[in-house]
């Protein structure tokens, strides 16, 4: 019988060619299409029935092994960012989970276990919201188990088990206007730009009045189309975060405040287009999904733990501090019990950390990819333990239920 790290040891070069592939071919939220194929085309070469294009979204497959007993998916993230492509390591995340899922699912049928693992595309983490729509669409549904982790710097030991990580609320801000000549006539206009501008002014002023956990940041995406023409619609989007999604609403209802009086004083009228920060579902309305908060299930966090140990990775369980980062796996996390390590890469520099484009180069080397299938070695041991240990598993739901009320 093959251990894991003889498993994985065995596709590591068929893991580093996927790897490289979506490091080197990064692609926005939702556009992951390069990414898609190159993973599935590996799963489906080494037998694996994939479904392509799965719940809806252009970009999401899912692949899944196993009958009966348990279920646990590990979810694979591939999107990249505008201008500096992969530098929050989602190419590392994607091999992760991989590994993890061919490491589990190999398992599963040499062993005869019982119980089923999925592998789940999880595109447009960054701004895009694919769990959240993944959710609607009943992608998590009767999983015991979510897990997936996320590459960093600068941490003391191998990585962390359980960070803490912010929830998040975005939207889009169109202040409407009067056009007029600015030389000729400006009285005649009401200028949309000076409403975004005040906007912007009144958040950052705001800035001072929240608990220093918050955090408040904006672009005026659209100002106008020329310098001689007043401006009549301009556009402003913000995200705001805090260390609780009951914290976020309240903040983010003083900022809409912000927005509303900046457009009064500039006698512009305002409409927010608040988002799950979804590209493909935009609804104007008062209130719609954020990103919520990391809820880790805490026996998970145990279980993790002791397998990282027993590798001989030295974890810590958690931060003393919230980062102010952001994941729609928070989302996951108030469905299902899920966890969501960090794992340690190197760094040219301790300043540099993820949106950076010397984290960008970091991601794609050959060590922060050793360093992800280490990282793969001990998820896919804490998920057999999961499928293989049905009282463990009522455990994990039993704490799930106690802290957000859901049924399993």
């Amino acid at each position: 019988m093959a251990s894991i790290s003889e498993t994985i040891s065995k596709h590591e070069e068929r893991l580093w060619q996927v790897n490289q592939e979506i490091h080197s071919n990064p692609e926005l939220a939702f556009e992951e299409v390069h990414a898609h194929d190159t993973l599935c085309d590996l799963l489906e070469s080494l037998g694996y029935t994939v479904t392509r294009h799965a719940y809806g979204l252009k970009t999401s497959f899912e692949a899944e092994v196993g009958t009966g007993g348990g279920l646990i998916v590990y979810n694979a993230e591939f999107d990249a960012l505008p201008e500096i492509g992969h530098a929050c390591g989602h190419n590392l995340i994607a091999t992760s989970s991989l590994a993890a899922f061919l490491a589990t699912a190999e398992a599963i049928k040499a062993n005869q276990i019982e119980g089923r693992v999925r592998l789940l595309g999880t595109p447009a983490e960054e701004g895009g919201g694919g769990k959240i729509e993944l959710i609607k669409a009943g992608a998590y549904k009767g999983v015991d188990a979510c897990l997936m982790g996320h590459p960093g710097p600068g941490m003391e030991k191998d990585g962390v088990v359980a960070p803490r990580v912010m929830a998040r609320r975005g939207a889009t801000v169109t202040f409407h206007g009067v056009s007029a000549h600015a030389g000729n006539a400006p009285w005649l206009g009401h200028n949309a730009l000076d409403a975004a501008v005040a906007a912007y002014s009144n958040i950052a002023m705001l800035r001072q009045q929240v608990a220093p956990n918050q955090r408040m940041h904006a672009i005026i995406s659209k100002g106008g189309d020329k310098p001689n023409v007043i401006p009549h619609l301009t556009e402003l989007q913000f995200f705001a975060r805090a260390e609780t999604d009951a914290e976020l609403q309240e903040t983010a209802r003083r900022v809409t405040a912000c927005c509303e009086g900046a457009a009064t004083a500039a006698g512009c009228t305002v409409e927010f287009e608040w988002k799950s920060l979804l590209a493909i579902a935009n609804v104007v309305g008062p209130r719609l999904e954020n990103y919520k908060e990391l809820q880790c299930n805490n026996i998970l966090i145990d279980t993790f733990y002791k397998h990282s140990q027993e590798q001989k990775q030295y974890y810590m369980k958690a931060l003393p501090a919230v980062s102010g980062a952001s994941t729609d796996q928070g989302n996951v996390s108030y469905e299902l019990p899920s966890l969501h390590p960090g794992f340690l890469i190197e760094v040219e520099s301790p300043k540099i950390g993820p949106h950076h484009p010397g984290f960008e180069k970091s991601a794609g080397t050959r060590q922060a990819f050793e360093s992800s299938l280490r990282f793969a070695s001990i998820m896919a041991a804490t998920g057999l333990e999961v499928l293989q240990n049905p009282e463990l598993r009522s455990r994990l739901w039993a704490e799930h239920r106690e802290r957000f009320g859901k049924a399993e």
